[in-house]
C-alpha cells in the first residue's frame, strides 16, 4: 500500500473510529427511543420532522456548502495562503447562518400561526407541525457545526469534527432515561421532550466545533470582510449548483418520506428505525472516507497531481469494500435477530421487528453502493465540477420517485417499505455506474480494473462467511431459545462467528495483503 493510501487510511481510522462511538450511542438511543416511543404514528411524526433541519444539513452544511467550499479553502492553504483562507471562512459562515437564521425564523412564524388558527389538522399532522416548530431552529446551529467541520477537515484535522455528532446522542440519551422515570407522559409529550433536547445538543455541536476552529486559527467571529472577494464568490456559484444537486436528493428524501406515510401509517417509523442500523457501517465506513478524501482529493487536483487522486481513490475504494461487502452480506442474514435485540420491548412489539427486519434485510443488499458514492462524489466536488453529481442526481429523483409510487400502488401493505428500500437500493447503484463512467470520461481510466483480485477475494470470503452464518443461525434457531439474554447470546454468537470466518478465510488465502492492512491502521505518524 502506498503512502497516501496509508495515509487516509489512518485519517479514515480515526473518523471512522470517533463515528463508530456517536454511531453506537445511536443504536443505544434507537434502544430507548424504540421502547419509549415505539414505531407508530408518534415516531412517525418525529421522523418527518425531524428530516427538515436534516434536510437543510445536508444542503446547506455538510452537502452542498461544504462541497463547494472545502476545495476553494484547502487550494487557498496549500497555497500557503492562511489570511485569505481565514478570511474567506469567515466571510462564507456569516453569510450562511445569517441566511438560515431568517429562514428560521420565517418557518417558526409560520408554523405558529399554522397551529394557532387551522383547526382541520388531524392529531397526526398537528403533532407533526409542533415538533417541526421545535426542530426548525435546529437547522441554523447545526449547519453552523457542519461548517466548522469542513474547516477543520481541510485543515487535515478530523478527531474532534468526527467527535462532535457525540454530543447530540449524550443529550437525547439523557432526556430518554429522565423520562424513563416518568411512566405516565404520553408518547406524544416524549415526542416533544425529545426535539428540545435535540435543540439544545444543536447549540452545544455549534459552541464545540467555534471553539475548535479557534484554535486552529480560524476565528468563528462574524465578520462582513471579503463578502465580495473572487473566492466567496466561486463558493456561492458552486454552492448553488451542488444545491440544486443536494436539493433534489433532499426532495428524493422528503418524497420518500411522503409516500412512506401513504403506504401506511407505520411505514415512516420503520424505515427510519432500519436506517438507523444502516448507518452503523456507512457511518463509520462510508461516510468516514467520504470526510477524508473530499480534502485529500482537493489537494491534489490543487497541485495537479491526477496520478495522485486516481491512487487515493482506489486505495479508498479497496479498504471501503473490504468492509462493507461482508458488512451487507452479515446484516443481510442477521437482520431479524440484530432488530429484535436493538429495538424490540414495551412499545415496540414482534410485529414491528419483522417490519424492521425485512427493511434492513433489502438496505444491506445497497450498502457497498452507498459507500461507493462517498468516494465517487468527492472526486468531483475536489475539481470545482458541481454540474456532474447535480445531473445524476436529478435523474436518480426520477427514476426514484417512479419506482416508489409503483412499490406504494402494486405492492401488499406489509410490503411496501420494502419497496421503498428497493427502490433506494436500485437508484444507488445505478448512481455508482454512472458516476464511475462519467469520471472515466473527465480524467481517463481511474484503474478498476486493479480491483478485480481483491475484490474478488472480498466477495469470496464474504460468501463463506453468509453461508456460515445461514447455517449457525438455523441450528440455534432450532434450539428453541427464548427470552432477551438469549437473542443476547444469539447475536454474539453470530457476530463473532461472521468475524473470526471472514478475517480467517481472508487470512488463509491473502496473508500479506491482510497483514498489510493492519499494519497501515497500527502505523501512526
Amino acid at each position: 500500500m502506498s503512502g497516501s493510501g496509508k495515509g487516509i487510511l489512518r485519517n479514515t481510522a480515526v473518523v471512522g473510529a470517533m463515528t463508530a462511538l456517536s454511531r453506537v450511542l445511536g443504536l443505544v438511543r434507537e434502544m430507548f427511543q424504540s421502547r419509549l416511543i415505539g414505531a407508530g404514528v408518534e415516531q412517525s411524526a418525529f421522523v418527518l420532522a425531524f428530516a427538515i433541519p436534516n434536510m437543510m444539513r445536508k444542503l446547506f452544511g455538510e452537502g452542498a456548502l461544504t462541497a463547494a467550499f472545502v476545495p476553494v479553502f484547502r487550494g487557498e492553504v496549500e497555497a500557503q495562503r492562511m489570511e485569505s483562507a481565514r478570511r474567506l471562512a469567515r466571510a462564507v459562515m456569516t453569510m450562511s447562518l445569517l441566511m438560515l437564521s431568517a429562514v428560521s425564523a420565517l418557518a417558526v412564524v409560520g408554523l405558529s400561526v399554522a397551529l394557532n388558527w387551522g383547526t382541520a389538522f388531524s392529531e397526526r399532522t398537528s403533532l407533526t407541525l409542533r415538533l417541526t416548530r421545535i426542530l426548525v431552529p435546529y437547522m441554523v446551529f447545526i449547519c453552523g457545526s457542519a461548517f466548522g467541520m469542513g474547516v477543520l477537515n481541510a485543515l487535515g484535522k478530523f478527531a474532534a469534527a468526527a467527535l462532535m455528532p457525540c454530543l447530540l446522542n449524550v443529550v437525547w440519551i439523557a432526556t430518554l432515561g429522565v423520562l424513563c422515570f416518568i411512566p405516565g407522559m404520553s408518547l406524544a409529550s416524549r415526542a416533544v421532550w425529545v426535539s428540545g433536547a435535540i435543540l439544545f445538543a444543536g447549540f452545544l455541536q455549534m459552541a464545540f466545533m467555534f471553539y475548535c476552529m479557534k484554535r486552529r486559527g480560524v476565528s468563528p467571529r462574524p465578520s462582513r470582510v471579503g463578502w465580495g472577494d473572487p473566492n466567496t464568490r466561486l463558493v456561492w456559484r458552486n454552492m448553488l449548483v451542488a444545491a440544486v444537486g443536494a436539493g433534489a436528493v433532499q426532495i428524493n428524501y422528503m418524497l420518500d418520506q411522503v409516500l412512506a406515510q401513504a403506504a401506511s401509517p407505520w411505514a415512516a417509523g420503520v424505515i427510519g428505525y432500519a436506517e438507523r442500523l444502516m448507518d452503523l457501517p456507512l457511518g463509520i465506513v462510508g461516510v468516514a472516507f467520504g470526510t477524508v478524501l473530499l480534502p485529500t482529493f482537493s489537494g491534489c487536483f490543487a497541485k495537479g497531481d491526477v496520478a495522485g487522486a486516481r491512487e487515493a481513490f482506489l486505495s479508498s475504494t479497496d479498504n471501503l469494500l473490504f468492509v462493507m461487502i461482508p458488512a451487507a452480506v452479515g446484516l443481510g442474514v442477521i437482520a431479524p435477530d440484530l432488530t429484535r435485540v436493538i429495538y424490540e420491548g414495551k412499545a415496540f412489539d414482534a410485529t414491528a421487528t419483522m417490519r424492521v427486519g425485512r427493511a434492513v434485510a433489502c438496505y444491506a443488499v445497497g450498502l457497498g453502493f452507498f459507500g461507493l458514492q462517498k468516494t465517487l462524489v468527492p472526486w468531483f466536488q475536489a475539481q470545482k465540477d458541481m454540474k456532474t453529481p447535480l445531473a445524476v442526481s436529478v435523474k436518480m429523483v426520477f427514476l426514484n420517485a417512479t419506482l416508489n409510487i409503483l412499490a406504494v400502488w402494486l405492492l401488499p401493505v406489509e410490503w411496501r417499505h420494502v419497496g421503498l428500500a428497493a427502490s433506494t437500493v436500485f437508484c444507488a447503484g445505478v448512481a455508482c455506474v454512472w458516476l464511475a463512467v462519467l469520471a472515466r470520461r473527465k480524467n481517463g481510466a481511474l484503474g478498476f480494473a486493479s480491483l478485480a483480485r481483491p475484490v474478488g477475494r472480498t466477495l469470496a470470503a464474504s460468501a463463506v462467511m453468509g453461508v456460515a452464518l445461514w447455517l449457525v443461525r438455523s441450528w440455534l434457531g432450532a434450539r428453541g431459545w427464548t427470552g432477551t439474554w438469549a437473542n443476547v447470546t444469539q447475536l454474539g454468537v453470530l457476530v463473532a462467528l461472521g468475524g473470526v470466518v471472514y478475517f480467517g478465510v481472508h487470512f488463509l488465502f491473502a496473508r500479506h495483503t491482510f497483514t498489510a492492512r493492519l499494519r497501515s491502521l497500527r502505523h501512526r505518524r
